[in-house]
């Protein structure tokens, strides 16, 4: 699955929440970037397996590091991103390139428990993190796993650039105005509907008497 979403998931809630340490567009990025290996196997019908050399330990790690090199006349790019999401950003060329190796070697961990013609200890090609882990949790556990951590990222993230782009304008008591309005502009629809509810309820159960 080249580009898959699920790995944006666990790259996301981790680079957040070590974006003190990670670079996170780099780390988030390596995702996309190893499975470029798996890309041009299937386009070009190279057969099997689709995820080979890339997706090991090893090489990632050289992927890795020339993805962080690659990466840093790229950094203010990053860094107008960043400030989009009101997420501070900065960085430096050892911390884009550490972030790349570390971005591979997670997707390469999902991928190997996710896929089972993953060697990640390549060249030695006995061990499978895939035959460790399927006997406990499946495909399906893994991305229910991958979205419980993309969700855990997004929201409080979201939560917290929201606040501080509308905070300038709009103070504490005027967010609990709103938030009062809100909770009675549900409130008074929510009453009707079981009244409505209890009263239908009860003429069924005085029809079903007769």
């Amino acid at each position: 699955m080249p580009f898959t979403p699920y790995h944006f998931g666990p790259s996301g809630f981790i680079g957040l929440v070590f974006r003190k340490w990670l670079d996170i567009p780099v780390f988030v990025l390596a995702n996309v970037i190893v499975d470029v290996e798996v890309l041009i196997i299937m386009l070009f019908d190279l057969g099997w397996p689709k995820h080979r050399y890339c997706h090991t330990l090893l090489i990632g790690t050289a992927v890795g590091a020339l993805w962080g090199l690659a990466a840093y006349p790229l950094r203010n790019i990053f860094k107008k991103l960043m400030n989009i999401f009101r997420i501070p950003y900065k960085t430096s060329l050892p911390k884009m390139v550490i972030s790349g190796i570390l971005g591979l070697w997670l997707h390469i961990l999902i991928d190997g428990a996710y896929h089972f013609d993953v060697k990640i200890l390549w060249p030695n090609i006995s061990i499978s993190l895939w035959k460790i882990i399927h006997p406990y949790i499946g495909r399906e556990q893994i991305k229910t796993i991958c979205l419980i951590f993309f969700l855990a990222g997004l929201v409080p993230n979201i939560s917290i650039s929201l606040w501080k782009i509308i905070h300038p304008y709009i103070g504490r008591e005027q967010i609990k105005t709103i938030c009062l309005i809100f909770f009675l502009a549900g409130l008074v629809p929510y009453i009707f509907a079981v009244r409505s509810f209890s009263k239908n309820r009860r003429l069924q159960d005085g029809s079903g008497g007769k």
